[in-house]
């Protein structure tokens, strides 16, 4: 930013537009020492989404703990819980570990990055949709221990974020269970090196590879969010697939799956569309599910589109005056649309030879 060159930007304005805690997080993720922040209002944007990614997790959370005695976080063993809590607990200490290191050595930036990935990676996107079997099921126990679990993490995750956004921290806070006080007079969460367990953690990444490489597939094949598929896992190693059958329920509700089955080894079944994790392949058969010439028509019109873009950024960059004249700043957001659309007709190209092999 220059004053000459009239780029400058209002905090109170950006403050006003986005949030105090959006341009908090937005200057902290971006504070690595040595380096220049390059601040745009898009960056601050994509920060607001994870502050409300914030707010919506917490309102989630109070439908379930807004009547618990926050006492319930007392007793928590991990070792008599279900894999998806012991996962969550594993991850939140090593959390807890990386942002004291990064705060201790001043490196804001870092502290900024592994917080984010841990509250919408982990926290959001898996194990707050994992633990509703537990919160909305009928087991009494693994309610408890479901609730204990959740206001724990979230109790948490709001002390290691308020050095960063102290506004919505302080504000939902204040709201959960029991009496309580600011939460600037918390103290600062410690890592529970004995709640870390690698063999869990394996376990629930390779539980989400697969839930992730099935969600792929029906959104790769456009299978309708409603429709209720069947997957065949094939994995040569047999602990593997015994963990994948163990928990063959939890791939089922997560992925919208009315079957799966687990074997070493097997053919590919017909008119199946595939997707790999490691050395695990996934099929689903897309019998009844899509209409093949259908979906490829579709797919070549969307081709004729994206190539069609394609060439536009291709003869923009490619002009001599452009490149000459035109901003460093609009070169670099060419290039960029340059990559994206390159991606994405290759997804198509090969979402296309993947249906006519399924023909």
């Amino acid at each position: 930013m220059s004053k000459s060159k009239g780029n400058v930007m209002d905090p109170l304005l950006l403050m006003d537009q986005y949030g105090t805690d959006s341009l908090r997080f937005t200057m902290a993720a971006f504070a690595a020492q040595g380096r220049d922040i390059r601040l745009s209002e898009e960056r601050i944007e994509g920060y607001r989404h994870f502050i409300n990614k914030i707010w919506n997790a917490a309102r989630f959370a109070m439908i379930h703990i807004k009547d618990c005695d926050p006492a319930i976080t007392n007793g928590i063993d991990p070792s008599k819980l279900p894999v998806q809590h012991r996962w969550i607990l594993s991850r939140l200490s090593r959390t807890t570990a990386e942002v004291q290191k990064a705060l201790d050595g001043f490196n804001f930036n870092d502290v900024a990055n592994v917080l984010y990935q841990f509250v919408w990676r982990e926290f959001c996107d898996w194990y707050l949709e994992w633990s509703k079997a537990d919160l909305y099921g009928d087991d009494a126990e693994a309610k408890a221990n479901g609730q204990a679990v959740l206001l724990h993490v979230l109790e948490s995750t709001l002390k290691l974020l308020h050095p960063v956004i102290p506004f919505v921290t302080e504000e939902i806070w204040e709201a959960l269970p029991g009496r309580r006080t600011t939460i600037m007079t918390e103290p600062f969460p410690v890592c529970k090196p004995e709640w870390e367990n690698d063999e869990i953690e394996t376990a629930a990444t390779l539980i989400m590879g697969v839930i992730g490489s099935i969600r792929n597939i029906r959104s790769e094949m456009q299978i309708h969010p409603s429709m209720e598929i069947e997957a065949v896992i094939l994995c040569p190693d047999a602990q593997r697939a015994s963990i994948i059958g163990a928990y063959e329920s939890a791939i089922r509700a997560m992925s919208r799956t009315k079957k799966v089955a687990v074997s070493q080894s097997g053919e590919r079944p017909e008119g199946a569309a595939s997707n790999i994790y490691t050395d695990i392949e996934i099929f689903v058969p897309l019998a009844g599910l899509i209409d093949i010439d259908k979906e490829t028509a579709k797919l070549a019109k969307e081709r004729e589109k994206v190539e069609a873009q394609l060439k536009k950024v291709t003869g923009k960059l490619g002009n001599a005056k452009f490149m000459a004249n035109a901003p460093d700043d609009i070169v670099a957001k060419e290039k960029g649309k340059e990559s994206e659309l390159s991606g994405q007709l290759a997804k198509i190209e090969e979402n296309i030879q993947r249906l006519r092999e399924l023909a």
